[in-house]
């Protein structure tokens, strides 16, 4: 079983590191959509990062859905808590984070443009979406010293971390980190668990 796509999209992260976390042995290629498009394409003709290749040779893409399958496939705890009202806290928290790695994505494919063709007013909306998304993490942890739900990491914390990680790798003039330092911390101690850091953004 193959995970393709690089580690410095959070999606793509965000998979690899669940993955681990279930016991789902896999093998990562590190290939770009940009630069190695041809070798993906023959891989998988959308594209799309992350792509999983399954051992019977199909593939699957987006990374909650690789993430599902992962779940499906494993016997290890669950990495969505059970309990109704987490599972629910769990599903904002996530949310919180795919948008603010969206929103660092499209900062980043918005520069790649032309200065001449960029939209500022645009530009602006989603650095303030960017903004608020961490701002509302960082009330979210307030008080949290350890994992969001039991004593392991589940999907929240991951997603959390991997957009952190990401946003600062990619938009760090725009999300200053003393700006967040509750998410700051969070995701440090994160990456210092086995399963983040055998995976790094960079």
């Amino acid at each position: 079983m193959e995970l393709i796509g690089m580690l410095d999209s959070p999606y793509v992260r965000r998979a690899a590191i669940s993955l681990r976390l279930l016991g789902i042995p896999f093998k990562h290629r590190s290939i770009s959509v940009f630069r190695n498009f041809d070798e993906f394409q023959r891989i998988n003709p959308l594209v799309k990062a992350p792509t999983l290749v399954l051992d019977d040779g199909s593939l699957l893409t987006e990374s909650g859905l690789i993430i599902d399958w992962a779940q499906t496939n494993s016997s290890r705890r669950a990495l969505m808590p059970t309990d109704r009202a987490d599972y629910t806290r769990a599903l904002r928290l996530v949310g919180i984070a795919l948008a603010a790695s969206e929103k660092s994505v499209q900062i980043v494919y918005e520069h790649k443009r032309d200065p001449d063709k960029r939209d500022e007013g645009w530009m602006a909306r989603v650095k303030g979406q960017l903004r608020a998304a961490y701002e509302k993490l960082e009330r979210e942890l307030a008080g949290v010293d350890g994992w969001l739900f039991g004593n392991t990491p589940g999907q929240a914390d991951i997603s959390i971390a991997v957009a952190w990680g990401f946003s600062q790798l990619v938009v760090a003039d725009v999300v200053d980190a003393a700006a967040y330092p509750t998410v700051q911390a969070f995701a440090e101690r994160a990456e210092k668990h086995p399963d983040f850091a055998a995976l790094p953004a960079t």
